[in-house]
C-alpha cells in the first residue's frame, strides 16, 4: 500500500458544518449515539493473526513527528510528544492508538484538549468532535518513555554503555511512543532528540538541525520515504558518527562508541563495496543513506532499522567470528533495507519475504565472496526443513509467538527454512527468471508493502507459468517437497547447521 505525502498542515476543522449535520439526524440517531457514547474504550486490532491487537483501523497515519528529551540517565524516563498526522478512512467517534509503556499526560486533536484511557495495549481518543471518514487530522500526546522494562516484555529502548538505542522488532514500537504499531501502516517520521552536552544522538534519515541550548543540544532528522513503526531508531550516547560515500554519491554514516572508533573502522570501510555488491543484483540502494550502528550492548541479534541498521558492536570485535561470518550479517542487513524496509511485510506472516530474502543475499555473498557453496546450506536447510516446520510452522504461516517468548516468531523456518524456499525457485524457474523476480519485486513494491499473494503472482507472471501448486507446497507444506534438481536430498535425523546464523541470534 502506497502512502500519500505529507498532508497540508491541518486547519480547523468545519465545526459548524459537523455540527449541523449532527442536528440534522439527531432525531433519527440518538439512541444509536447513546449506545456507542456508554460503549466502554476497547482495544482494537488490524486482524494480524499473529499480532490480532496490533495495529488500528480507521484511519492511515501521514506522518510522524517524535520528541525526545533524554536526561543523560539511561534508567529515567524521557519526556516525550507525539504528533501523528493521519486521514481517516472510516467515520470515527474514538481513535485507537497502539501505546503500553508510559505515562500519558495529555491529548489534543486538532490543537482542542481530547479524552484519553487505556484498554489493554491501546490509547483510546475521543475527540471533543468526532471525525469525518476522509479527514485529515492532527493526534498531539505528550507522555513519558521509559526505557526500563519489566522481565517478561522487553524491547523498544535498548540501554547501552554509554545511553540508548532502538529496537523495535516486531512489537515493541508502542512500547516507546503511540503509534498505529503494523508494518501495514508506513510513514514518514521526523525525530526531535534533546541530550545533554557531550552526547550524540542519531535518527532514521538524515540531519536537518542541530540546535544548542544552555547545556543541551536538539538533534533534528527527518525520513525521506515512508517506514514501518518497527524500524524507527534512535540512538543517544557518547558515539561519534563516521561518513563515508558509498555508490553514485550515496551518503554513508556510521555511528559508533567514540572510544573503539579504531577498531571498528576496518569493518566500516567494506559497506560501500557491499552496497555495490547488492545493487548489481537487485538494483538501486532504496534510500537516501545507510550506515551502521554500533551498540555498546548485548541483544543477542542485529537490525535492520532503516537507512541505521542497529549491530552489537561485540559482533566485531569478538575474535571468535570469523571474517567472512561477519562480513555476511553485516550484508543481511543490507538486504533488508531493500527486503523488508523498502517492501515491508503486508501482515506478519509475510516476514519469510524479509528474512529469507536477507538470509539468501547473505549466503550468495559468501558463496561469492569467502567461498561457502549455497548449495552445501540449502542442503542442510532441507534436511532439517521438516523439524523447522514442526517445531515453528511452515515458513509463509508461522506459529503464533508464545507469551514471554523472547524468540517470538523469529525462528529458523523463517530464516534457512525460507531461503531453501527461494532456492527451490531458482532451481524450478533458472536463474535469469529468478533474477527477473528479484529486480521486479523491489522495484514493483518499493515505498510499500507487499503480500505472499503479491510474490506468488509477479513469480508466475515473469515465468511464464502458473506457481501456485509450487509455492502452496513449499510455503504452506507440513512437509518440505521435493528439491528441483535435486531428487537425493532428503531429511536428516539431526540437526547439520547452515553456513551461518539461521535464527534471530545475529541476523534478525
Amino acid at each position: 500500500m502506497l502512502h500519500t505525502p505529507h498532508p497540508p498542515t491541518p486547519r480547523p476543522r468545519a465545526w459548524s458544518r459537523r455540527r449541523l449535520r449532527a442536528a440534522a439526524l439527531l432525531a433519527s440517531a440518538v439512541s444509536v449515539c447513546l449506545v456507542a457514547a456508554s460503549a466502554p474504550p476497547a482495544p482494537l486490532g488490524v486482524g494480524d493473526r499473529l499480532f490480532p491487537h496490533l495495529g488500528n483501523p480507521g484511519y492511515d497515519v501521514a506522518a510522524y513527528d517524535l520528541s525526545f528529551t533524554y536526561s543523560g540517565s539511561n534508567s529515567e524516563p524521557l519526556k516525550a510528544v507525539t504528533i501523528i498526522d493521519a486521514r481517516t478512512t472510516a467515520d470515527l467517534e474514538r481513535v485507537n492508538l497502539d501505546f503500553a509503556h508510559g505515562k500519558v499526560d495529555s491529548v489534543e486533536v486538532d490543537g482542542e484538549p481530547a479524552g484519553f484511557a487505556t484498554a489493554g495495549e491501546d490509547l483510546v481518543v475521543t475527540p471533543e468532535d468526532a471525525l469525518d471518514e476522509g479527514e485529515w487530522t492532527r493526534i498531539t500526546v505528550r507522555h513519558s518513555s521509559d526505557p526500563v522494562y519489566p522481565e517478561d516484555r522487553q524491547g523498544g529502548w535498548v540501554r547501552t554503555a554509554d545511553g540508548l538505542a532502538m529496537a523495535n522488532q516486531a512489537d515493541v514500537a508502542h512500547l516507546v511512543f503511540p503509534c498505529n504499531d503494523h508494518p501495514s501502516d508506513k510513514a514518514r517520521f521526523t525525530f526531535r532528540v534533546t541530550a545533554p552536552d557531550g552526547l550524540t544522538a542519531v535518527a532514521n534519515g538524515l540531519p536537518t538541525g542541530v540546535d544548542p541550548t544552555g547545556g543541551a543540544t536538539t538533534w533534528t532528522y527527518r525520513t525521506e520515504h515512508p517506514m514501518a513503526t518497527e524500524l524507527a531508531q534512535v540512538s543517544i550516547g557518547r558515539s561519534t558518527v563516521l561518513h563515508r560515500t558509498g555508490p553514485h554519491g550515496l551518503p554513508v554514516r556510521d555511528v559508533v562508541p567514540t572510544k573503539h572508533r579504531a577498531a571498528l573502522e576496518p569493518w566500516l570501510k567494506k559497506t560501500p563495496d557491499q552496497i555495490a555488491w547488492m545493487e548489481d543484483k537487485v538494483g538501486r540502494y532504496p534510500f537516501e543513506t545507510y550506515g551502521l550502528l554500533m551498540a555498546d550492548a548485548t541483544t543477542g541479534f542485529e537490525l535492520e532499522t532503516q537507512t541505521l541498521s542497529l549491530f552489537e558492536r561485540e559482533l566485531f570485535t569478538e575474535p571468535a567470528y570469523p571474517a567472512w561470518y561477519v562480513e555476511s550479517i553485516m550484508v543481511h542487513e543490507l538486504a533488508h533495507q531493500w527486503f523488508g524496509n523498502s517492501v515491508s511485510p503486508g501482515t506478519w506472516s509475510d516476514l519469510w519475504l524479509n528474512e529469507g530474502h536477507a538470509t539468501w543475499y547473505e549466503a550468495l555473498y559468501a558463496e561469492e565472496t569467502a567461498d561457502k557453496p549455497m548449495a552445501a546450506r540449502m542442503k542442510a536447510a532441507y534436511g532439517a526443513s521438516d523439524r523447522w516446520r514442526t517445531a515453528g510452522g511452515p515458513p509463509a504461516a508461522p506459529k503464533p509467538p508464545k507469551n514471554g517468548s523472547k524468540t517470538g516468531i523469529f525462528r529458523s523456518n523463517v530464516y534457512d527454512g525460507a531461503a531453501l524456499v527461494l532456492y527451490a525457485l531458482r532451481q524450478e524457474i533458472g536463474r535469469p527468471a529468478f533474477e527477473r523476480v528479484e529486480r521486479a519485486w523491489v522495484t514493483r513494491h518499493r515505498d510499500g508493502t507487499a503480500s505472499t499473494a503479491d510474490f506468488v503472482r509477479l513469480a508466475s507472471e515473469i515465468s511464464g507459468r502458473d506457481l501456485g501448486d509450487f509455492f502452496q507446497a513449499w510455503l504452506y507444506g507440513e512437509k518440505t517437497p521435493p528439491m528441483p534438481g535435486h531428487p537425493d536430498w532428503k531429511p536428516t535425523a539431526t540437526d547439520r547447521a547452515p553456513a551461518a546464523a539461521t535464527g534471530k541470534t545475529h541476523g534478525e
